[in-house]
């Protein structure tokens, strides 16, 4: 964008640039092109520019800037084109320009981009005076932004000044204190290292003497030690010796003590009801009374054999409960389980433990209820009602198991119940001297 073409005589189109259009000038012709660039038909544009002719005005500027402005250079029609439009829209300015006097108010920029589309006679020399304008405004402009930058580079270089002034003041202050501090402690360090020679004298000393009463009273506690293991060995065997002692002599006297004490219970008890079932009377027996005849208001062997109870007949149990010091085991899940097995196992216990105490108070017998710990998947947090002993089994051994050993260790004689549909553990208990029961008996008698 160097020179122009000649477009006619008269005119300033013979004119020639002979430096690079300014960058203000070229930004305000490429201004100046795009405005005029929507009032052009298709037709009107330079082939290169087409292609922009449905583009907004601004992304015109951006993407056909320098095709714009190599066309207003190269082409005469078309900067006439953009001329023609340029009159309609600032009509003031470019009739200043023709006469030869531009507005002086105007823009230096506006007047030279103007000049440079127009052409008038010495628009060169306005081009140039507007890009020697935009060059010396700028230089100005960059000269007054250095002095203020000059400015404040002084204030901060006064103030790095007087800042380094009072650091250096306050470091100066501070290096004497700690110089001062620093002699201080010089003293201190060699007091005190004179106190730790004379202690490492001393604790040498110590040492030595503690090392002689320590040989001395390693010599004495050896001699300690073995004696108090002896002593300890002998008291750990005479201890073991009196506890077997302790331990047989208490579990034969409580053991045999209980049974024997509870068969005479029974005993007692037994013979007191006999005598009161047989009715006997204080005086002793005659003669007559040994014939066989029936007085009035007695029973005959007829009415005897009525009296007899079915094995299903829950009568049954009330006659075995009412017999001195009687024992009734119960074997729990195999009641529960008969009686109302589509319950939890925890409501199964809670039901059954509440009858059991309603029978033990009624009755007066002795109820252990024994359920099998197998089923357990923890600890069962259970109160026993009153008058019912509860026992769960331990890992590995059943509750058949466990109903055995109570019946083994009732005495001889002692009536112990057990109510049980399992017919092992009805046979078990059967040999060892018990009273089996139905689980179905029991579950009448407690409804």
């Amino acid at each position: 964008m160097a020179q122009t073409q000649a477009e006619g005589p008269g005119d300033g189109a013979a004119e020639v640039l002979d430096r690079p259009l300014p960058d203000g000038v070229r930004r305000r012709v490429v201004q100046i092109v795009s405005d005029g660039f929507g009032g052009l038909t298709l037709t009107e544009l330079p082939a290169p520019l087409r292609q922009y002719a449905r583009f907004a005005p601004n992304r015109r500027v951006k993407f056909a800037g320098n095709a714009m402005a190599a066309a207003v250079e190269s082409d005469p029609v078309f900067r006439q084109r953009i001329g023609e439009k340029l009159k309609e829209t600032q009509p003031e300015l470019t009739g200043a320009l023709d006469s030869g006097s531009p507005p002086p108010a105007a823009d230096p920029l506006d007047v030279a981009a103007a000049a440079y589309v127009l052409r008038p006679a010495g628009w060169v020399k306005l081009v140039t005076a507007a890009g020697e304008e935009a060059q010396r405004a700028d230089a100005e402009r960059a000269d007054e932004e250095t002095r203020a930058e000059l400015e404040r580079l002084r204030g901060e270089l006064e103030r790095a000044r007087d800042h380094g002034r009072t650091e250096t003041e306050r470091l100066r202050a501070e290096l004497d204190a700690a110089r001062k501090e620093a002699e201080s402690l010089h003293r201190k360090l060699r007091s005190a290292v004179s106190d730790v020679r004379r202690g490492e004298a001393a604790l040498r000393k110590v040492h030595a003497e503690l090392d002689t009463v320590r040989a001395d009273g390693q010599t004495q506690l050896s001699a300690a030690d073995s004696e108090t293991r002896r002593l300890k060995a002998r008291l750990g065997e005479a201890e073991a010796a009196l506890e077997a002692t302790r331990k047989a002599a208490r579990e034969g006297r409580s053991v045999e003590d209980m049974r024997v004490r509870l068969l005479l219970d029974t005993l007692l008890e037994s013979a007191q009801g006999l005598r009161r079932e047989l009715a006997l009377p204080p005086v002793s027996v005659r003669p007559a009374e040994t014939v066989d005849a029936v007085e009035p208001g007695r029973m005959t062997p007829k009415d005897i054999a009525a009296r007899a109870l079915s094995e299903h007949d829950p009568a049954i149990l009330d006659q075995l409960l009412a017999l001195p010091q009687a024992h009734l085991v119960v074997d729990g899940y195999n009641v529960t389980k008969t009686g109302y097995p589509q319950m939890p196992l925890e409501k199964q216990r809670l039901r059954l433990l509440g009858q059991l105490s309603q029978l033990a108070a009624q009755t007066g017998a002795e109820v252990t209820c024994v359920f099998d710990g197998a089923e357990l998947l923890a600890p069962v947090l259970l109160a026993p009602p009153r008058g019912v002993r509860v026992l769960f089994s331990k890992p590995g051994v059943t509750a058949d198991e466990l109903i055995r050993q109570l019946v083994r260790a009732e005495p001889p004689g002692r009536p112990v119940i057990v109510a049980s549909t399992d017919r092992e553990v009805a046979d078990g208990i059967a040999r060892a001297g018990a009273r089996p029961v139905a689980s179905a008996v029991l579950l009448k008698r407690l409804s």
